[in-house]
């Protein structure tokens, strides 16, 4: 077997952990795999959350830190960007000084100095590059990040590879790991779902803000939050969020650390889905679209793609306009018909086979040129 090396610092949730799981789900048969990660990794935890069936029995994980560090680790990284970024170029340095030993590299990471050409998935431009203190600690050269195969989440984010790269990407939509039971439309709740990682970054407090308005305006909407695949994030915005959900009790329940099994239930049971950060793609929205719930989503950004550009009365600038749009749509009984006949058309662009049989086309290319 060819033996493949993977870099992925940490695995805390998130649409990256999604694709990098797949990536392994998609190798691990064919390949002898080592995974670097900062710290050891739960594979039969993950396999719950994101419906893969990994085994330490066939991928290597090399970690940065030993087992008892990594909960401080990771606490540290979660609260402070410049030891976030330390501890990921000091796995770079751990990749690079044994990237020699393999067939074939891989970040699933973004864009990355890998040692040798190899792979990298870009899910976002700029991630991994630091600053000269950080590019010292893993000898990190720029100018490598042109020379690996890219390939990239959205066409979104293809145009941002293109531009400040200099790089012509392949785009493979990542896999939305979701297996939805069967609730018609009468069945579902008159409920919004807001996936993902709770984290500032997302703004869920101002998802909480534009649904009490809905909800002044005669809507009797409920709130699901889950916390997506949890994790070590800022312990301030996260009490900031319980202390909103407690406020608003009445009408919102917070979920976190939901296993697979029981996120997909409460997914399925929501007519609605709601996300305010402009994403490079958006998994939790693709699992909305996929979970027959219809989304509201920001109007520029990867999630643009996953809604459909011709679905229009879905996307919202701002705060205000998110409600305007919200009332819109729940007000027509007609309109949401004509939405969810359309989102159907988007469903078949997110599967895992689909992702896993485009990616190892992509291994299978790096391989081919060097016979």
């Amino acid at each position: 077997m060819k033996t493949i090396a993977i870099y992925h610092p940490y695995f805390t949730g998130g649409g990256a952990e999604t694709v990098s799981l797949w990536i392994l789900q998609a190798l691990q048969n064919k390949y002898d795999l080592t995974l670097f990660t900062i710290g050891d990794v739960d594979f039969t935890k993950l396999n719950s959350m994101y419906g893969t069936n990994l085994s330490g029995k066939y991928i290597k994980v090399i970690t940065l830190v030993p087992g008892f560090l990594k909960k401080l680790c990771y606490f540290a990284i979660a609260n402070n960007k410049s030891i976030q970024m330390i501890f990921l170029h000091l796995l770079i340095r751990l990749f690079k000084a044994n990237s020699h030993k393999y067939d074939l590299r891989i970040s699933t990471y973004n864009a990355m100095d890998l040692g040798q050409p190899g792979i990298q998935y870009i899910h976002m431009i700029k991630v991994l590059e630091g600053k000269a203190f950080h590019r010292k600690i893993s000898n990190f050269i720029e100018s490598q990040i042109s020379q690996n195969i890219s390939v990239v989440n959205s066409w979104h984010i293809a145009k941002v590879v293109k531009e400040v790269y200099n790089i012509e990407p392949k785009i493979v939509y990542p896999p939305v790991v979701i297996d939805i039971p069967n609730f018609t439309w009468n069945l579902k709740e008159n409920a919004f779902i807001c996936s993902g990682r709770l984290v500032e970054a997302k703004e869920p407090h101002r998802i909480i803000k534009i649904l009490k308005s809905v909800r002044e305006q005669g809507f009797n909407i409920k709130l699901y939050m889950t916390g997506g695949g949890g994790g070590v994030y800022g312990w301030r915005y996260n009490r900031l969020i319980k202390k909103l959900v407690s406020e608003n009790s009445s009408w919102i329940n917070l979920y976190e650390n939901l296993p697979y099994k029981e996120y997909t239930e409460l997914l399925a049971r929501c007519r609605y889905g709601i996300h305010y950060k402009k994403e490079p793609f958006g998994i939790s929205i693709a699992e909305m679209v996929k979970a027959g719930a219809i989304p509201f989503v920001r109007s520029e950004g990867g999630q643009v793609e996953i809604v459909g550009k011709h679905n229009t009365e879905l996307f919202f600038n701002n705060e205000e306009e998110a409600v305007k749009v919200i009332v819109d749509v729940l007000s027509n009984t007609d309109k949401q018909k004509q939405i969810i006949h359309s989102l159907d058309e988007q469903k078949s662009l997110f599967s895992t086979q689909r992702f896993m049989s485009e990616f190892n086309t992509v291994v299978d290319a790096y391989f081919d040129t060097k016979v």
